[in-house]
């Protein structure tokens, strides 16, 4: 009788512990839950494309867009691509500060990354150009990077190339001319349109709520509460405002910049678009180092540091930075297949 009463109580005990263990998941899974219904109504998952409905996407623009990305023809020498600058295999970027162009000269800003960069407000870091299409072409008469000296100049190249007059006539066959600069432009836009990468980031939005670690969740829930959402907001985190890079403090002053640029006032002249710039995208960031315009810093840790400081006068703690870090890792997505 004895021996039945302790095994009685051990079962109870047992039960009453599991019991405690399923309330525990349930009020945990609970606040996960509420993560994922806020997370989804400031971010919300990326689409499959980025359509433009002034430049439809079909599938031989995008294998046209797709080979003049690759093709160094476009620059004066030969040797430069888009991919140069915007490596698809490293993530649309080349992990350098600036990047060298046509006669070995440096451009003054770092080159952003092409995932994602069609679902951005505009293009470049101070934002001049409104899409992705029109953004095509600026590299490749830009005497610094691809150095053609004329669009006429480009479309002579291509024009005699048969396989070329061949793509160009199926990705628009409905035109008489159809090797054109602007078609040039749709064609590697729509290419770039394509260039989406969805993470286990969208599976938590999606509902899953084991898709993110207990850190990665702890980081989520830190990017909302500290204010990051303010300027990394949307499907991309970022990439559709633009801010100003120091609000409580001067940039260079953390992160040593070798140049003061003083962002779209360079373009504008408006005094009040000094040192602003367009808020980068967040999608990828882990890959996409180094940081910043200037490519000026090459830790994530110590970038997500300097940008609490100076955009939201907060001195995290390491704790704080490990899962913040460990949040954006989360938002490193697969490398679409067209690619």
């Amino acid at each position: 009788m004895k021996k039945l009463l302790i095994v009685g109580v051990l079962f109870l005990c047992i039960v009453s512990c599991k019991n405690k263990k399923q309330e525990e998941v349930k009020i945990e899974n609970s606040e996960y839950t509420e993560l994922q219904k806020t997370a989804n109504a400031m971010f919300g998952k990326l689409p499959e494309q980025a359509e433009n409905p002034a430049n439809p996407i079909t599938k031989e623009k995008v294998f046209l867009g797709k080979k003049l990305y690759f093709d160094t023809m476009l620059s004066k020498d030969n040797t430069q691509s888009c991919n140069t600058c915007h490596n698809i295999e490293t993530y649309g970027v080349d992990n350098l500060s600036t990047s060298p162009g046509n006669d070995g000269g440096f451009g003054s800003r770092n080159s952003p990354t092409v995932f994602n960069a069609a679902l951005h407000v505009a293009q470049f870091w101070d934002g001049r150009e409104p899409d992705v299409e029109a953004q095509a072409g600026g590299p490749m008469l830009n005497p610094v990077e691809m150095a053609m000296p004329s669009e006429k100049e480009v479309i002579k190249r291509l024009s005699a190339v048969d396989e070329y007059t061949k793509l160009f006539s199926e990705a628009f066959p409905d035109e008489k001319n159809p090797i054109s600069f602007q078609n040039i432009q749709k064609a590697i836009g729509a290419f770039e349109r394509t260039l989406i990468t969805p993470s286990k980031f969208d599976d938590f939005l999606d509902g899953d709520l084991e898709a993110l670690t207990d850190t990665e969740k702890e980081g989520l829930q830190l990017f909302i509460s500290k204010g990051c959402i303010a300027c990394h907001s949307g499907k991309t985190l970022g990439g559709n405002i633009f801010q100003k890079f120091g609000i409580y403090d001067d940039y260079w002053k953390h992160t040593n910049s070798k140049k003061i640029d003083e962002g779209k006032f360079e373009v504008t002249k408006n005094e009040a678009d000094k040192y602003i710039f367009k808020s980068p995208s967040l999608r990828n960031v882990a890959k996409t180092y180094p940081y910043f315009h200037d490519g000026s810093v090459t830790d994530l840790k110590e970038a997500v540091s300097i940008m609490a400081k100076i955009q939201l006068n907060k001195d995290l703690t390491d704790t704080e930075l490990n899962a913040l870090v460990a949040f954006l890792n989360s938002l490193t997505g697969e490398l679409p297949k067209s690619s």
